[in-house]
C-alpha cells in the first residue's frame, strides 16, 4: 500500500525515558491522530520523525523516500505546526511570511493570499497579537501555501475554546478532502479525534500500544467494556481505562 509516511522501529533513549520500536504508517488523504498521556512519547516521536532529535534506531520514509538521505527534499513537501509555540512573537505576519517563503521553491503567493482571506488574518498584526486559534490558522496558511502534502501538527487545538476547536477540525477535514494532503496530529483532547480522525495510533510509555483505522482500533479495545456500557467506548474512555489498568498493576507491585 502506498504511504505518505512510514515510521519503522524508531527508538530514542533518554535518562528515565525510552522510545522503543515505534512503528506506524499514514496513507494519502487520511487524518491520523496520535494519542497518549503527557510524557508518553508523542512529541519525541514527532521530533524523531522530523530529525529534530536523532533517533538511536529505526527509519522514517516520507513520500517513498528515506528521510535521512532526502531530508531537504522531503521537508519541502511537509508543513509543521507546534501548538503553543510562539515563533517571532514581535514580528508582523507580513515579515514572517517574507522570510518563510524564501525556504520553499514551490511557494504560491496567490494560494497564500487565498488562505489569508479565508482565515480572516490581518498581516499587519504582530504574531503575539493573534489568539491561539488564529496563530494555528496562520501557521496552516504558511504550510498550505507551499503545497504541503503532509501536515504534522503537535497539539494544534491545545488551549482553544470548544467553538475554535470545532472550526479547526472542520478546516482539517476540508483540507484532506480538497487538497493533496494528509494530516498527522497529536492531541490530549481525544474528542477531537472522535470527530475527524480516520486512523489512531496510541503510544503508552514510549511504545505503540495500537495503530489502526479508527473502527479497527475501537474494536481492539472492546474487552474494556463493562455491562453498564450501552454503546462503543470513546477514545477518552479507552485511554482512561487502559491507563487506569496500568495504575492498578503498578499499585499491586
Amino acid at each position: 500500500m502506498k504511504t505518505v509516511l512510514d515510521v519503522r522501529d524508531i527508538g530514542k533513549r533518554y535518562p528515565g525515558f525510552t522510545l522503543e520500536h515505534v512503528s506506524f504508517s499514514l496513507a494519502p488523504h487520511r487524518i491520523m491522530g496520535l494519542i497518549g498521556k503527557n510524557g508518553a512519547g508523542k512529541s519525541t516521536t514527532f521530533k524523531a520523525i522530523l530529525n529534530m532529535v536523532k533517533p538511536d534506531s529505526g527509519s522514517v520514509t516520507l513520500f517513498q523516500k528515506d528521510f535521512s538521505r532526502h531530508e531537504k527534499e522531503c521537508k519541502e513537501r511537509i508543513g509543521v505546526v507546534f501548538g503553543g509555540v510562539d515563533f517571532y512573537p514581535l514580528k508582523k505576519l507580513s515579515a514572517i511570511t517574507a522570510v518563510t517563503r524564501t525556504f520553499y521553491a514551490d511557494w504560491d503567493q496567490e494560494r497564500y493570499q487565498k488562505y489569508i482571506r479565508r482565515f480572516a488574518l490581518d498581516e499587519r498584526k504582530k504574531y503575539k497579537e493573534l489568539s491561539s486559534g488564529m496563530k494555528v490558522k496562520y501557521l496552516l496558511a504558511l504550510a498550505l501555501s507551499h503545497h504541503a502534502e503532509l501536515l504534522i501538527l503537535d497539539e494544534p487545538t491545545s488551549g482553544l475554546d470548544p467553538v475554535s476547536r470545532e472550526e479547526l477540525l472542520q478546516i482539517f477535514r476540508q483540507i484532506v478532502k480538497s487538497e493533496t494532503c494528509s494530516i498527522l496530529f497529536s492531541t490530549h483532547v481525544t474528542s477531537d479525534l472522535d470527530k475527524c480522525a480516520d486512523d489512531i495510533t496510541y503510544i503508552q510509555n514510549g511504545r505503540v500500544l495500537q495503530s489502526a483505522d479508527k473502527e479497527t482500533f475501537l474494536q481492539s479495545f472492546a474487552h474494556l467494556k463493562t455491562p453498564q456500557d450501552a454503546g462503543p467506548l470513546t477514545l477518552e474512555e479507552i485511554m482512561l481505562r487502559t491507563e487506569r489498568s496500568e495504575w492498578d498493576d503498578d499499585a499491586a507491585l
